[in-house]
């Protein structure tokens, strides 16, 4: 059983998992979902920011972190 979900930010590792893309890749993309968003590059991407810009539901996001 799984153990609920205590964070609200999501990484490059989770991007990887969740799109198979390699590490890189999902750094980058989640370079583009920050810069798309206006965000700067301290600050961090929420789990619920990156569902509403891949149009992945949140459900199907949470299997895999």
């Amino acid at each position: 059983m799984k153990k609920p979900l205590n964070r609200l930010c999501i990484y490059p590792k989770d991007i990887q998992r969740i799109t198979g893309k390699s590490y890189r890749q999902s750094i980058r993309l989640m370079h583009k979902i920050k810069a798309d968003l206006n965000k700067s590059h301290n600050e961090f991407l929420t789990i619920e920011e990156f569902c509403n810009y891949t149009g992945i539901k949140y459900e199907q996001v949470v299997q895999f972190i």
